[in-house]
């Protein structure tokens, strides 16, 4: 094919570089949409930047979020208009930047109370002019009529119109990738599969970090001017290592989604629900041929690798959609259900040489150097990515070069609008995969009944995105086990051959990576039954009677 691995993300590559470098200008701790963030950033100003994520790039919160690049309606409802307005900017930009993967998605809000359209419409006008010439649709008020044609199973029953306005809406797994592809080209390395363990100190500054392989055990002392700590809800165990006896910063909050076909809700739209019972907002959003629903918001006490949906919070989305749907779902018809962990920042007191700088996110800089980003959300990665390196550039004594990625194109960038079939979700890549076909008839097969997608970008996952294990492709890459937790672990076996081939394991690594995905799929499924051909069947004649 003629890829230079410079190009793309290749372990072998960037553990050659690793190995090269003595010294790098700045380490990032996390490969989620903030650590990838930071790279990029830093990497595009040039300076020489190290990425070492203990997993999979985009592996905990980044994979798990509603899919939207939004300025946040209900910021504006809190009246925080700062954090509205950098977010609406931020989404354009995602927009600009990355426009196979971010795209504008109408949301409707349906108004059951006189008064609510034009209490809505009201603020999201506001929301629009906010945005000013990052504006991307007009909100409008819409009749009865209109709400009707627009979603069938809509329960209508004291409907009085509603609102439609506009936000953007990507695949986030797919978005890390490509933002990790291309802080790659701007020569930074990135390692997945690689944990630090401790911190490098000198004269009470941190100067590196020790980090192992966790492919071959393999330890390393990496020394840098700067070490970002980006590691989301496990910012807490990063700063252990920095003082033994730092107060936790922060507090741990779980969404789940719950993903159903699309059936439900037939639309090209989504449905906005403003004020759930427990004060959120719901999103029903059509997302890859299925229908995705979240969110929910239940405090837990830690934060874990594989977050698992409660019961209470799966009860509770379906218990929501009951008023608002002709035919609800029930949990027989949730064909998976994901977990996602937001870090909240608790204020702690701050310690001489400690300085915080508040915003959505929180940036801290800590009296040994050490730089901790976390908070935020999706949509303003970028943002939070230039205030980062902006201080790690003072903090590190580091050149003034200024910040370039309000205009950098993401790898993948085409502007090509015309989706000719799934494979345009790869962008400029989507050629490469086409070619792999040709190079070898075999790859065209095609992987699953009920899903497109074919064997060639399964191996274009392993040779140049640096997918390890069948979790990083059913999971992240294919993002079969968000959308169909059966389905998934149906393919997981041929995943697994595939796997082992490419990366020339045996079969006692194989059996391994099945055990461990069956452990890992088992938290995405509703409950324990499955789903029956019986069982589709009947969902299909509940929805098409209704019709």
């Amino acid at each position: 094919m003629g890829n230079s691995s410079s190009q793309y993300l290749n372990r072998e590559s960037a553990l050659r570089k690793l190995k090269e470098n003595a010294k790098w200008d700045i380490i990032i701790i996390g490969g989620g949409a903030t650590g990838l963030g930071v790279a990029l950033d830093a990497s595009s100003r040039g300076f020489k930047t190290l990425l070492l994520e203990r997993g999979d790039f985009a592996n905990g919160t980044s994979s798990r979020s509603t899919k939207l690049a939004h300025g946040g309606v209900r910021y504006l409802a809190q009246g925080n208009i700062a954090l509205v307005k950098e977010a609406l900017k931020e989404r354009g930009l995602m927009l600009k930047n990355a426009p196979h993967l971010v795209h504008l998605l109408p949301f409707v809000i349906p108004s059951y109370k006189w008064w609510e359209k034009f209490y809505y419409g009201i603020g999201l006008k506001i929301y629009d002019w906010m945005a000013q010439h990052f504006r991307i649709g007009k909100t409008e008020l819409i009749n009865n009529k209109k709400v009707r044609s627009l979603f069938d199973n809509l329960n209508l029953k004291g409907l009085n119109g509603g609102v439609i306005y506009y936000d953007g809406q990507f695949d986030d797994a797919r978005l890390a990738l490509n933002i990790a592809q291309t802080s790659v080209e701007h020569d930074a390395v990135l390692l997945n599969y690689f944990e630090v363990s401790d911190l490098i100190k000198s004269d009470g500054k941190v100067v590196g970090v020790i980090a192992k392989d966790l492919e071959n055990n393999e330890i390393f002392e990496i020394n840098a001017n700067v070490v970002i700590n980006a590691t989301g809800v496990f910012a807490d165990s990063i700063l252990a290592l920095d003082h033994k006896t730092a107060k936790p910063i922060i507090k741990v909050s779980q969404g789940i989604h719950l993903v159903l076909r699309k059936e439900f809700l037939p639309s090209s739209d989504a449905l906005m629900i403003p004020k759930t019972s427990d004060g959120r907002v719901l999103f029903a959003v059509p997302w890859k041929d299925h229908l995705l629903v979240g969110t929910t918001d239940t405090p837990m006490k830690v934060p874990t690798t594989q977050p698992k949906a409660l019961e209470e919070e799966i009860q509770f989305i379906l218990k929501t959609l009951k008023s608002y749907l002709v035919v609800p779902p029930t949990i027989d018809d949730v064909l998976s259900v994901f977990a996602g962990l937001r870090p909240l920042v608790v204020p702690r007191d701050t310690d001489k040489g400690t300085k915080e700088i508040s915003r959505d996110h929180k940036l801290i800089i800590d009296k040994t150097n050490l730089i901790t980003i976390t908070g935020g959300k999706w949509t303003t990665y970028r943002k939070m990515a230039e205030d980062t390196v902006d201080e790690a550039i003072q903090v590190g004594n580091l050149p003034e070069i200024k910040c370039k990625t309000e205009d950098l194109k993401i790898h993948g960038f085409t502007e090509t609008k015309d989706i000719e079939d799934h494979l345009d979700i790869y962008g400029s890549d989507a050629t490469q995969i086409r070619n792999l076909v040709n190079e070898d008839i075999r790859f065209q097969q095609k992987l699953h009944p009920d899903f497109p997608h074919i064997l060639a970008e399964v191996i274009w996952f392993i040779r140049y995105e640096m997918a390890r294990t069948v979790e990083d492709i059913l999971a992240r890459r294919l993002r079969i086990l968000f959308l169909n937790a059966k389905a998934a672990i149906d393919l997981a076996p041929e995943i697994a051959e595939i796997l082992r081939k490419e990366l020339a394991k045996d079969s006692k690594w194989k059996d391994q990576q099945l055990a461990d995905f069956k452990s890992i799929a088992a938290n995405y499924l509703p409950r324990t039954p499955k789903l029956t051909t019986a069982l589709n069947n009947k969902i299909t004649t509940k929805l098409n009677n209704h019709v």
